[in-house]
């Protein structure tokens, strides 16, 4: 190795390779580096906690089953943490669009933290007293590192950070499902009239929509849990001890405090990433579940004056830069175009995941990439629809029970007692005549007063049953 102020030499099976003297990575991160100048997009802070983590692990068990020296296996353990803890992010620079089975990253992770370790062992970066291949990456392949790595970022990602703020959301639709119970409004189907809600029931079937998301999330995490360490290059395992894959996923649990095991089947697990493509399906529903809430919410919001109005947004920003005073619905947009990304990545890991040639899915890394987007931006947006959208929001309560009473639905409680034709009649009656339905079906001396009050109660009409007729 040579070195001067602003480079150092270090070589691979290729050749030397001019590497930037500060850096951690070594000489095949540096071809990277070369060959992918395409999005300037690098893995997100999961994903590399997730190479950590599996580092670490492996490095433990080869260290248990006296495959890797005790001192060597150590300095890669502390070299590890440091990366799990992201103090190292800025020597992962290799783009996610690269070779198909992660390669790059899998060699960025063996060389940064072979480095690192040799330099706390109290050498020098490149000495390669910690080897990149022979020590980092012992008994593993990218082939199975890139997905344990995945499913592990994944799965972290779905425990840690997308249900905790789904769970978070649900809990504040459960509170205006509770606070809106006795606010009657009008319902509405094609985006017209239709009988007696209350906004309180229609906020319990958004809480019933991310429980719901939730459980679709919570089903995934079997197959996710399921980890590739210890197939090596096609699922054989060729290179490594038949203990190393059941000891390295006890790590990885230990580690993460999510459950983890060895694959059912190594070539499954290599050349098909189903799971992936399963678990990203429940984000997607997820984030259309996010899409229609907050889509429902910004048209009972609209106005102030000259739309529905039926309940009051928050004043998160000003809404317009020439229309004073205007305020528009932001948080719940951009809940809206959280959703339209994820649709645009589930269509690349759906087309990702099917795409496995013989042994290997050579989509790893972009597989990886969208589906951590996705859950960070689900779990974000969720958080924030929560705290600055859904729960500051009041309802309108007189502008509703105002304009329940002129809706022609009211008439449909009317077919049980004069039948659908005269109902029919008074509802089309009182639209031509701008008259309240009760005003009608009075004039017309269908029913009493007595009657009407009991028949045309917005109220009990929000609850099942047949209004004024006796069981």
């Amino acid at each position: 190795m040579t070195r001067d102020d602003e480079f150092r030499t270090e070589e691979d099976s290729l050749g030397e390779m001019q590497v930037p003297a500060d850096a951690y990575w070594g000489a095949q991160t540096q071809r990277a580096i070369q060959n992918f100048p395409i999005s300037g997009i690098s893995f997100s802070r999961r994903f590399v906690r997730g190479l950590g983590v599996v580092k670490k692990a492996a490095a433990q068990a080869n260290r248990d089953l006296g495959l890797v020296e005790d001192d060597v296996a150590e300095a890669i353990v502390e070299a590890a943490d440091e990366v799990i803890a992201g103090e190292h992010d800025d020597q992962f620079p290799v783009d996610v669009f690269q070779t198909g089975s992660g390669t790059s990253s899998n060699m960025n992770a063996n060389e940064v933290i072979a480095n690192r370790a040799a330099e706390l062992m109290g050498s020098e970066i490149g000495d390669r007293v910690v080897h990149p291949n022979d020590h980092v990456n012992y008994g593993q392949s990218s082939n199975d590192v890139i997905p344990t790595a995945m499913h592990v970022a994944s799965l972290e990602a779905v425990e840690k950070d997308v249900i905790p703020a789904l769970d978070t959301l649900r809990e504040s639709l459960e509170r205006k499902e509770e606070e809106f119970d006795d606010v009657v409004k009008t319902g509405r189907t094609h985006l017209q009239d239709a009988t007696p809600v209350t906004l309180g029931q229609e906020f319990g079937g958004y809480r019933t929509q991310v429980e719901k998301g939730l459980d679709r999330v919570d089903k995934v995490r079997n197959h996710l849990a399921e980890l590739a360490l210890g197939g090596t290059a096609t699922g054989t395992g060729l290179n490594t001890h038949e203990e190393f894959p059941g000891r390295a996923a006890e790590y990885i649990t230990k580690e993460t405090g999510v459950q983890f095991r060895e694959a059912d089947n190594h070539f499954e697990a290599q050349a098909a990433h189903d799971a992936m493509s399963e678990a990203h399906g429940a984000l997607r529903v997820v984030a259309g579940s996010l899409n229609k809430i907050a889509n429902d919410l910004r048209l009972l919001a609209s106005g102030p004056r000259n739309g529905l109005g039926e309940i009051e947004q928050p004043e998160n920003q000003p809404g317009s830069s020439i229309m004073p005073g205007k305020i528009n619905p932001v948080v719940a947009e951009a809940v809206n175009q959280v959703h339209k990304q994820v649709v645009g990545n589930d269509a690349a890991v759906s087309a990702g995941a099917a795409e496995g040639q013989i042994d290997l899915n050579l989509y790893k890394p972009v597989l990886a990439h969208n589906f951590l987007e996705s859950a960070e931006l689900i779990a974000n947006s969720s958080q924030i629809f929560a705290e600055r959208f859904v729960d500051p929001l009041e309802a309108n309560r007189e502008h509703c029970e105002e304009r329940v009473e002129q809706s022609m639905a009211m008439a449909t409680s009317l077919n049980v007692h004069i039948g659908y034709d005269k109902a029919s009649e008074v509802a089309k009656t009182a639209l031509k005549e701008d008259k309240t339905v009760r005003e009608v079906v009075l004039e017309k001396g269908y029913l009493d007063e007595e009657e009407a009050d009991e028949v045309l109660d917005p109220e009990k009409m929000t609850q099942r049953g047949i209004l004024g007729r006796e069981e």
